[in-house]
């Protein structure tokens, strides 16, 4: 989840009163989010350089890591924490956000050219009229910008915000598609004009840009948008022009938003304008934008209006397991920011038309309102109680009974990445390449390319990352494995699998086969003669992974349900293991 860093007295400023760490910690943890450090500037500095010097009394501002959760975008700065605090405890009303009622031959447009739709389809734009901003407010609005970019906006490459003072360009504003050599500005903290295309070699070099170059990077157009003045006033979503830059004497501010998802666009525009206007000289109320497109439909942002949800009563009680009177529960909802007003169902019944405010983005179904009202309710003010019908799956109770009796064996559990190299399951296996296995797209790292279709890389790279540990080792895993099939509606099958690995100077087959008889007598399958689907049997394999001669199959109720033996010498040097091991894997779902 996402970590905000404000400063303590400021936001004690915004709350209206001070509270020790261990008070802060408590508010924080009865309203869903949860202080993480406590540290100052000087200390966050030393860390980012890596210097070992002892802290001093004279350490600078006292900062707050707070974690908020990853969906609650209107918690990322201190002006929307210290609102939602306030409401919390009862201080301030929940606020009504409001789009200035200003005729359209006065609202700014921002037309839409064709071209974009190669790259960026889409734009949302609002304004802030009479913004004072400080040094501590003007930091903030620049940092919730970044960390919605960190976020939601995933890199900027779904959302890309710019911010300009409104006073130093002039609409109607275009949002064009260009190729690059047409594209000529001063770009933000520079002194001279540049093409976009030598924009993109110049950003190679800058280490907080050029992680986003490769959005538009191999473009036949880059987005762009100009002023009525053919002023650029950003390249998105790579920087913004100098000549609209904001800072401490900017009054105006012109917000867009260029996006490849445009719900995402509306949220982020929301939130930016939502947390700021608290700053306006008419508090709470933006300016709209008209946004024409190529095709002539036109929309009016930003949208903050309320929507409406109607919960019932019994499923907000239900789901918390507490009985509560109406009252109660609309004076929760209200600490959370969320109106409430009752009304009754057609059968009579006692429900809550629910009213989220555009800063509740997060809030998508009434599950989230219940939620809301357990937070504000006090989780630990719930009664803990065992549900009736809470029953473990036969599969996982089978596994469990497994892991039991492997344990009581001397083995020790382990859980591996259920993500491997294409390579770990076959040459490193000494097979061929498996056409069975699920291939991960677009995977970012050759360490994550396949889902494992068997648990023997796993154990042996673990065993090979602990080879210097006293022998023997022995552990095993009980794991999912995944295989391709096109008679699922998925594509793909989970499989439950048992792997145990015996690695020793005295490792021999005759070990791994005691254990295996150990597990089958533990399922109550009796040894047979081979051909008799009563119990297992074992017979000759041919598994490239394990010596020759030295390995069997498993045979039960007809069918090859595993192998066990000895690990092959070749296959050992691959995971750089100097002793030898025996291994079995068993499909356990077979038994089921």
């Amino acid at each position: 989840m996402p970590t905000v860093s404000v400063g303590r007295d400021r936001l004690f400023e915004a709350l209206g009163r001070t509270y020790t760490d261990e008070e802060f910690d408590e508010l924080c943890f009865k309203f869903g989010i949860e202080l993480d450090d406590i540290t100052t500037e000087k200390a966050i500095q030393r860390k980012e350089k890596h210097l070992d010097e002892e802290g001093t009394e004279d350490d600078g501002e006292t900062i707050y890591k707070i974690e908020v959760p990853a969906n609650r975008y209107d918690l990322l700065c201190l002006e929307g924490l210290a609102q939602a605090l306030r409401i919390f405890n009862g201080l301030d009303p929940i606020p009504t956000y409001k789009v200035a009622n200003i005729g359209k031959e006065s609202m700014l447009e921002m037309h839409v050219k064709t071209e974009t739709s190669k790259i960026r389809p889409y734009v949302v734009c609002a304004v802030l009229r009479g913004v004072t901003f400080d040094e501590a407010k003007y930091n903030s609005f620049i940092d919730l910008q970044d960390r919605l970019h960190q976020n939601i906006c995933r890199r900027r490459t779904l959302v890309a915000i710019g911010t300009h003072d409104l006073d130093t360009i002039e609409g109607p504003f275009t949002y064009e598609a260009l190729p690059p050599a047409e594209i000529n500005f001063v770009p933000l903290k520079q002194t001279r004009n540049f093409r976009a295309d030598e924009l993109m070699e110049f950003y190679k070099s800058d280490l907080k840009l050029k992680k986003f170059l490769h959005i538009i990077e191999n473009s036949p157009v880059y987005p762009v948008i100009y002023d009525c003045k053919r002023t650029v006033l950003s390249l998105p979503p790579i920087i913004n022009g100098a000549h609209s830059a904001i800072s401490l004497k900017t009054k105006n501010v012109f917000i867009e938003c260029t996006a490849t998802d445009l719900t995402k666009a509306n949220i982020v525009l929301n939130t930016m304008v939502t947390m700021f206007s608290v700053y306006c000289e008419r508090k709470f109320e933006v300016e709209p934008v008209k946004v024409t497109y190529s095709d002539g439909k036109s929309f009016v942002y930003p949208d903050l209006s309320i929507y409406n949800m109607n919960v019932p009563l019994s499923y907000i009680t239900g789901i918390i397991g507490v009985q509560l009177p109406e009252e109660k529960v609309a004076g929760l909802l209200h600490k959370m920011q969320l109106r409430a007003e009752k009304s009754l169902s057609e059968d009579k019944k006692v429900k809550f038309v629910v009213f989220v405010p555009p800063t509740r983005s997060d809030v998508l179904h009434p599950c989230d309102v219940a939620e809301d009202v357990a937070i504000a309710y006090g989780y630990n003010e719930i009664p803990k109680r065992k549900p009736a019908s809470l029953k473990p799956l036969p599969l996982s109770q089978f596994s469990d009974l497994i892991r039991t009796e492997i344990a009581m064996a001397g083995y020790t559990e382990v859980l591996t990445w259920i993500l491997c190299a294409k390579k770990e399951i076959s040459s490193m296996l000494n097979r061929e390449e498996d056409s069975s296995a699920a291939i991960i797209a677009d995977s970012r790292t050759s360490e994550f390319e396949v889902v494992r279709s068997t648990l023997m890389p796993g154990l042996l790279r673990t065993v090979g990352h602990n080879k210097d540990h006293s022998k023997p080792i022995k552990i095993f895993e009980v794991g999912d494995v995944v295989f391709l099939d096109a008679t699922n509606d998925v594509g793909a099958v989970n499989r439950r699998h048992l792997a145990a690995l015996y690695c020793g100077a005295t490792s021999g087959f005759e070990l791994i086969h005691g254990l295996l008889d150990k597990i089958m007598e533990a399922t109550g399958a009796n040894f047979v003669s081979p051909g008799n689907s009563s119990g297992y049997y074992i017979e000759k394999s041919e598994e490239p992974a394990l010596l020759q001669g030295r390995q069997a199959s498993v045979i039960y109720a007809g069918k090859r349900i595993g192998t066990f033996g000895i690990v092959h010498p070749k296959v050992l040097k691959e995971f750089d293991i100097p002793d030898p091991c025996s291994f079995l894997e068993l499909d356990m779902q077979t038994f089921l």
